[in-house]
């Protein structure tokens, strides 16, 4: 799944808190953060949508909510106020990960095995023994969206199909399962990784601007 940035709704409870990120990040220190030219730069345009007009918008929004008296009881100061801790935790990890990012092209000219066997940037064709094919594209952390199967490539399964080659059978090992994969294809070509989007209803919005929330 993608790990976009999301808007926060107006109910207390439901407030998305991206602080498990930096937590996933710190355990992640010292494994390589390979990703695609397309997932680096949809971390960019994120990076650079929150730190140069979203997270502006919020402070515009908290400056006049504060003018209009006590902020203790001021619902716009305090939902601005947790906007942007939200917003300021996820440039932080957004930094990070674009900093450790080794880009790797599934496009660049390979040679030898690179060329045919299942490697970072892969796509893959395999069938389980019931002969049911599936096609998978082996992507980064940040790239996951099962909805393209783009997987990580630290996931069971990628880690299943790793260094195989067209007729090689491999053992794919889950929690509770265990199953036999055959190789079909293996090809590398451009993963088309879905756009960074302005999230709907952010503060940077065109119709952004000081309103009242009950």
């Amino acid at each position: 799944m993608s790990k976009a940035f999301t808007k926060e709704s107006d109910g207390e409870g439901d407030e998305p808190d991206h602080a498990g990120e930096e937590a996933e990040h710190a355990e992640l220190v010292g494994v390589k953060n390979y990703i695609t030219p397309s997932g680096l730069q949809r971390l960019k345009d994120e990076h650079r949508f929150l730190l140069t007009r979203e997270r502006p918008a919020v402070t515009k929004v908290v400056a006049w909510a504060a003018s209009n008296g006590d902020r203790s009881e001021n619902a716009d100061y305090q939902y601005g106020k947790r906007r942007l801790r939200q917003i300021d935790r996820r440039i932080r990890f957004l930094t990070k990960r674009i900093d450790a990012a080794e880009v790797v092209d599934p496009e660049a000219p390979r040679g030898g095995r690179a060329a045919t066997h299942v490697f970072f940037g892969a796509t893959v064709r395999y069938a389980n023994a019931a002969g049911t094919e599936r096609v998978v594209s082996v992507v980064g952390l940040d790239e996951v969206d099962l909805n393209r199967n783009h997987i990580s490539w630290m996931s069971p399964l990628a880690r299943a199909l790793m260094k195989s080659g067209p007729g090689d059978c491999v053992v794919l090992r889950a929690p509770g399962t265990t199953e036999q994969l055959e190789i079909l294809e293996v090809r590398y070509e451009r993963i088309p990784v879905k756009p960074f989007s302005e999230p709907p209803g952010a503060e940077a919005a065109p119709s952004a601007g000081p309103r009242t929330r009950g």
